[in-house]
């Protein structure tokens, strides 16, 4: 995406266009700023974890209150959601998603205070949260879950693999369930295997106190590679945001376009 990642190009706002809500046609105030140049400054805090109010207002993004605002406005209009949903649906279509596994893994990221926050398992005298992914055979974000820090990996293994959106792109109905699910030992647990089983997911964890399952490594590391990629962005390494509603709109843009990039090397 160049030296300046934050830049919206013309093919990555064709895809999120669409899904913003217009405006009033009679809105009180004077004219708000564009669309396309509030998301640049939301991408632009992303990338690069500055505070709202150090937002460069020679950049021409508006105040960092205003893409602020904006953020709050498209999330609970469900932007971040429904954009998450059209390159995967597209990889989709072009048959770049591995349905034949998924990966499950949840490792922490700090957070000075607020919802879902909770004592680190490493320093319990600081709070924190915690990214919980689910990724596909080669690794594509499907789902991402915050909790608090001190919220073991295993109870949220049905809430990632029911949390997969419908994906479309290719005849038949939407697709929202992989053939097996890979984990580790912290995911362990007979009740969360007999769960997927009923989902029709063939379980591959593997078992505490007995050796891992031959093979398993090579495959973790994709789950690894992908939190990799979304740690990238700055903005999500450490947790600022004290409404978790907020960080996850961050973490939804975040996928939506480690996806985009993806689809922008199939269409090349």
């Amino acid at each position: 995406m160049g030296t300046r990642p934050w830049i919206v190009d013309d093919e990555l706002w064709a895809l999120i266009e669409p899904l913003l809500p217009p405006w009033p046609d009679r809105s009180p105030g004077p004219r708000p700023v564009s669309d396309r140049l509030c998301l640049q400054g939301i991408l632009f805090v992303l990338y690069n974890d500055i505070a709202w109010q150090l937002l460069p207002l020679e950049l021409g993004f508006g105040s960092g209150q205003t893409c602020w605002r904006r953020l709050d406005r498209w999330q609970k209009a469900g932007v971040f959601d429904r954009l998450h949903r059209v390159p995967l649906a597209e990889l989709n279509a072009a048959g770049e998603l591995d349905w034949s596994r998924a990966c499950v893994e949840g490792p922490h990221s700090r957070e000075k205070g607020g919802a879902d926050t909770g004592p680190s398992p490493v320093d319990r005298r600081k709070t924190g949260s915690k990214h919980h992914l689910i990724c596909d055979g080669r690794g594509t974000p499907l789902k991402v879950i915050t909790t608090a820090a001190n919220v073991n990996d295993v109870t949220q293994t049905l809430a990632l693999v029911d949390g997969i959106p419908p994906v479309s792109g290719r005849p038949g109905r939407p697709r929202r369930r992989p053939d097996a699910l890979l984990g580790d030992k912290g995911y362990d647990s007979n009740a969360h295997r007999d769960e997927l089983r009923h989902r029709r997911i063939l379980p591959v964890i593997s078992r505490k106190g007995s050796p891992n399952i031959k093979g398993r490594g090579k495959l973790r590391y994709v789950v690894e590679q992908t939190f990799a990629l979304l740690h990238h962005f700055k903005r999500l390494a450490a947790r600022w945001e004290r409404r978790t509603e907020l960080h996850d709109a961050f973490v939804s843009l975040a996928c939506s376009l480690i996806c985009f990039r993806r689809l922008k090397r199939v269409r090349s």
